[in-house]
């Protein structure tokens, strides 16, 4: 499975980004989500969605200005990122959980079995 992230850049603060990601393959039951990872930070879970119903949770530190999405036709997941600000500079980095069956989104990197390469979003003051 290849996962393809797009859509990062830079952008001043208050502004907006969409990062999205496909996957060339999927499974029965898996889940998507969002890492990402600030210069000398470790990695932070984004927030993820159950692919089945496309039901999503995002993390505390994002709740209320990042949105996760899907469109199941096309195998792609959607970041909006809104109202950004400079502690949101980092490399995104989109995860595939394959065979999650019915368990929670899991916020622990281990817990993923498929790692795109990153974008960089860049949030300057």
């Amino acid at each position: 499975v290849q996962l393809q992230a797009s859509g990062g850049g830079s952008v001043q603060a208050g502004g907006s980004l969409r990062l999205s990601c496909a996957a060339s393959a999927t499974f029965s039951q898996y889940h998507m989500g969002w890492f990402r990872q600030a210069p000398g930070k470790e990695l932070e879970f984004v927030g993820g969605i159950i692919w089945r119903d496309g039901k999503p949770i995002t993390a505390d530190s994002v709740r209320g200005r990042f949105t996760i999405s899907r469109d199941a036709a096309k195998d792609t997941m959607f970041l909006q990122m809104n109202d950004l600000k400079p502690e949101d500079t980092a490399v995104y980095y989109c995860v595939m959980r394959a065979n999650s069956r019915r368990t929670p989104i899991s916020r622990l990197p281990s817990d993923y079995d498929y790692w795109g390469r990153g974008t960089q979003v860049t949030v300057s003051s």
